[in-house]
Protein backbone atom coordinates (compact mmCIF):
# COMPACT_ATOMS: atom_id res chain seq x y z
CA UNK A 1 0.00 0.00 0.00
CA UNK A 2 1.39 3.52 -1.04
CA UNK A 3 2.60 5.33 2.12
CA UNK A 4 1.41 8.45 0.97
CA UNK A 5 -2.58 6.89 0.48
CA UNK A 6 -2.20 5.89 3.83
CA UNK A 7 -1.17 9.54 5.52
CA UNK A 8 -3.82 11.04 3.45
CA UNK A 9 -6.38 8.57 4.63
CA UNK A 10 -5.25 8.10 8.04
CA UNK A 11 -3.21 11.03 9.14
CA UNK A 12 -3.31 10.04 12.89
CA UNK A 13 -2.30 6.70 12.73
CA UNK A 14 0.14 7.16 10.20
CA UNK A 15 2.57 10.47 10.94
CA UNK A 16 4.40 12.10 8.44
CA UNK A 17 7.35 12.19 11.71
CA UNK A 18 9.01 9.31 12.63
CA UNK A 19 10.07 9.32 15.76
CA UNK A 20 13.26 7.83 17.58
CA UNK A 21 12.02 3.94 18.52
CA UNK A 22 9.29 4.43 15.78
CA UNK A 23 7.56 0.73 15.61
CA UNK A 24 7.03 1.51 11.89
CA UNK A 25 10.83 1.02 11.71
CA UNK A 26 11.97 -2.30 11.18
CA UNK A 27 15.42 -3.67 11.53
CA UNK A 28 16.60 -3.68 8.23
CA UNK A 29 15.83 -0.16 7.94
CA UNK A 30 17.06 0.78 10.97
CA UNK A 31 20.60 -0.70 9.33
CA UNK A 32 19.96 0.98 6.35
CA UNK A 33 19.37 4.55 8.06
CA UNK A 34 22.39 3.37 10.32
CA UNK A 35 25.08 3.38 7.51
CA UNK A 36 23.13 5.91 5.47
CA UNK A 37 22.51 3.66 3.01
CA UNK A 38 19.46 5.44 1.95
CA UNK A 39 21.18 8.47 0.90
CA UNK A 40 22.62 6.80 -2.58
CA UNK A 41 19.69 8.13 -4.12
CA UNK A 42 20.61 12.00 -2.83
CA UNK A 43 24.09 11.18 -3.69
CA UNK A 44 23.23 10.01 -7.37
CA UNK A 45 21.49 13.31 -7.45
CA UNK A 46 24.32 15.50 -6.36
CA UNK A 47 26.33 13.88 -9.58
CA UNK A 48 23.77 14.28 -11.72
CA UNK A 49 23.96 18.64 -10.70
CA UNK A 50 20.05 18.48 -9.27
CA UNK A 51 20.97 18.74 -5.76
CA UNK A 52 24.48 20.43 -4.31
CA UNK A 53 26.57 18.38 -1.57
CA UNK A 54 25.93 21.05 0.95
CA UNK A 55 22.31 23.35 1.35
CA UNK A 56 19.18 23.22 2.98
CA UNK A 57 17.67 19.68 3.02
CA UNK A 58 14.89 18.75 1.03
CA UNK A 59 11.85 17.80 2.18
CA UNK A 60 9.70 15.70 2.02
CA UNK A 61 7.01 17.32 -1.17
CA UNK A 62 3.80 16.79 0.99
CA UNK A 63 5.46 18.35 4.72
CA UNK A 64 6.96 21.32 2.07
CA UNK A 65 3.68 22.27 0.90
CA UNK A 66 2.37 22.36 4.23
CA UNK A 67 5.09 24.01 5.72
CA UNK A 68 5.02 26.72 2.74
CA UNK A 69 1.68 27.68 4.46
CA UNK A 70 2.41 27.30 7.91
CA UNK A 71 5.60 29.12 8.43
CA UNK A 72 6.48 32.31 7.59
CA UNK A 73 10.05 32.72 5.24
CA UNK A 74 9.71 29.15 4.11
CA UNK A 75 10.39 29.87 0.65
CA UNK A 76 13.14 31.48 1.25
CA UNK A 77 14.91 27.77 1.62
CA UNK A 78 14.63 27.63 -2.24
CA UNK A 79 17.05 30.37 -3.46
CA UNK A 80 19.35 27.59 -3.17
CA UNK A 81 19.79 24.42 -4.24
CA UNK A 82 19.37 21.48 -1.90
CA UNK A 83 21.78 19.59 -0.27
CA UNK A 84 22.39 16.25 0.95
CA UNK A 85 23.79 17.87 4.05
CA UNK A 86 23.37 21.41 5.76
CA UNK A 87 23.47 23.33 8.35
CA UNK A 88 20.64 22.70 9.93
CA UNK A 89 21.21 19.18 9.81
CA UNK A 90 24.52 19.20 11.79
CA UNK A 91 23.46 22.04 14.29
CA UNK A 92 19.73 20.72 15.05
CA UNK A 93 18.79 17.52 16.00
CA UNK A 94 16.04 15.32 13.89
CA UNK A 95 12.82 17.07 13.32
CA UNK A 96 9.70 15.95 15.04
CA UNK A 97 7.12 18.51 14.23
CA UNK A 98 6.76 21.83 13.12
CA UNK A 99 8.33 23.82 15.78
CA UNK A 100 11.67 22.27 14.98
CA UNK A 101 10.69 22.77 11.49
CA UNK A 102 11.17 26.44 12.27
CA UNK A 103 14.05 26.06 13.96
CA UNK A 104 16.05 24.23 11.77
CA UNK A 105 14.84 27.07 8.98
CA UNK A 106 16.59 29.94 10.81
CA UNK A 107 19.64 27.30 10.48
CA UNK A 108 19.10 27.13 6.60
CA UNK A 109 18.69 31.30 5.92
CA UNK A 110 21.95 31.61 8.38
CA UNK A 111 23.47 29.08 5.69
CA UNK A 112 22.16 31.37 3.03
CA UNK A 113 22.54 34.22 4.29
CA UNK A 114 26.36 33.46 5.05
CA UNK A 115 27.30 30.91 2.39
CA UNK A 116 31.06 30.43 2.25
CA UNK A 117 33.46 28.16 1.78
CA UNK A 118 34.61 28.35 5.21
CA UNK A 119 31.47 27.63 6.36
CA UNK A 120 30.53 24.59 3.61
CA UNK A 121 33.98 22.92 5.00
CA UNK A 122 32.78 23.28 8.97
CA UNK A 123 29.52 21.75 7.59
CA UNK A 124 31.59 19.18 5.57
CA UNK A 125 33.92 18.04 8.54
CA UNK A 126 30.49 18.20 11.22
CA UNK A 127 28.98 15.51 8.76
CA UNK A 128 31.53 12.97 8.79
CA UNK A 129 32.06 13.20 12.40
CA UNK A 130 28.08 12.57 12.62
CA UNK A 131 28.52 9.76 9.94
CA UNK A 132 31.62 8.53 11.50
CA UNK A 133 30.06 7.88 15.36
CA UNK A 134 26.99 7.22 14.09
CA UNK A 135 24.56 10.08 15.18
CA UNK A 136 21.29 11.01 14.62
CA UNK A 137 18.59 8.71 13.58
Amino acid sequence: MNFLFLVHRFPKEHSKYAKKNDNRITWVGRFIRKTRLDELPQLINVLKGNMSFIGPRPEWDLLGRDYEKKINLYKLRYAVKPGLTGWAQVMYPYGENIEDAKRKLEYDIYYIKHQSFVLDIIILFKTIRVVIFGKGM
